[in-house]
């Protein structure tokens, strides 16, 4: 059952795919390199409920988590790039 106020997993699933190739182009990721993105529920006080978080796995190194403080549905490249540069 779908709720009102809740997007289906195949809005979700399309927006997290729309993201991918801005994270690849803002980090220069090669083809190898895997990128989850999803959006969780924020259990602290300080966030604004919904986030965003995306997950960049380069072979033989750790998992860097990247979150961006925003419902994944209002994510443009710009909140990505935004969110990507500081560490780049």
């Amino acid at each position: 059952m779908l709720s009102l106020f809740r997007r289906s997993r195949a809005e979700e699933r399309r927006q997290a795919e729309a993201v991918k190739p801005w994270v690849r182009a803002a980090l220069g990721l090669a083809e190898d390199v895997a990128v989850s993105v999803s959006e969780i529920q924020c259990g602290d006080v300080r966030c604004p409920g919904l986030e965003t978080v995306i997950l960049v796995m380069r072979p033989g190194e750790r998992t860097a988590i990247y979150k961006i403080a925003m419902p994944l549905r209002d994510v443009g490249e710009a909140a990505v790039v935004d969110a990507l540069s500081p560490l780049t």
